[in-house]
């Protein structure tokens, strides 16, 4: 295969199939993070518990996701890139460890993903956010929702237009990179808004922020809305996105023109039951 070829196929190349259980898996992510929204509960019951057994199939559709990528057979230098990437992330993260908001991730994810590809940028959220979770210690059940989360990051970027160069594709990555940042934040607030506040029940003198399970779906929104915009948004969520905007301004066009150099090496053997690959 040729390094054009490989170029606008994508490192880890998406086909038909691939892209469906990818669109499925991202539709199966965004419910688990939404169980706050959708949960019902019976009239007069006295305790409320997230639904732990629906949380914990996240890991699974992850690996799934992972192991249709790769379905196709890897070269050794993609592994090899997507190792040292993933490598970085993890350093990334132990030395801006979110403190207030700072941090480097989304950096790299979308900058790997753009240069890469979509199924590369997914894969490398979740490679990156596991292995960072390993350096730091900050293995959880927050991790599944940080990689899936961290995996759109990186696919979404892989999916901006490609004809764009120069002055034009560091602006639309630093658009993206801001969006992204608070769209991150707003994902993983929702799925541990009940945990970090306690979960309210009906009849009882609740805070006007606390999940109140039963309660009409407006509300719990508009209460979930007060407690982003007072926990994060003018604080984490904004450092992280002007730090994410500072660095691609900065550092962008260095290293994309580091990574193509890489991608130009990169090919992808083997054949997908699909040959057909999604256009990026």
């Amino acid at each position: 295969m040729s390094t054009v070829t490989a170029s606008r196929r994508g490192a880890i190349p998406v086909s038909r199939r691939s892209a469906l259980v990818l669109t499925l898996a991202s539709v199966v992510g965004l419910l688990m993070l939404m169980w706050p929204l959708v949960l019902q509960v019976e009239p007069g019951q006295t305790r409320v518990d997230p639904p732990f057994l629906f949380l914990g199939l996240l890991p699974v559709v992850i690996a799934v996701v992972l192991a249709e990528l790769s379905e196709g057979g890897l070269d050794a230098r993609v592994l090899a890139v997507l190792g040292v990437l993933s490598a970085l992330v993890a350093l990334s993260r132990a030395l801006s460890p979110g403190l207030a908001g700072i941090e480097l991730v989304f950096f790299l994810l979308i900058l790997g993903g753009r240069v890469f590809g979509p199924g590369f940028g997914f894969a490398l959220g979740c490679t990156g956010l596991f292995a960072s979770a390993l350096m730091t210690a900050g293995v959880g059940p927050w991790l599944p929702f940080q990689m899936i989360c961290s995996a759109w990051v990186g696919m979404g970027a892989g999916l901006l237009p490609r004809t764009l160069r120069g002055r034009a594709e560091i602006g639309v990555l630093v658009v993206y990179g801001i969006v992204a940042s608070y769209a991150y934040g707003l994902l993983m607030n929702l799925s541990g808004w009940p945990f970090l506040l306690g979960v309210g029940l009906p009849g009882r003198d609740t805070s006007g922020l606390t999940y109140l399970p039963g309660a009409p779906v407006w509300e719990n929104l508009h209460r979930f809305a007060v407690y982003t915009l007072l926990t994060s948004t003018g604080g984490w969520d904004t450092l992280r996105a002007l730090t994410t905007g500072v660095a691609l301004v900065a550092l962008g066009p260095t290293v994309l023109a580091v990574l193509r150099r890489a991608a130009r090496r990169a090919t992808v053997t083997g054949s997908h039951a699909d040959p057909s690959p999604v256009s990026t």
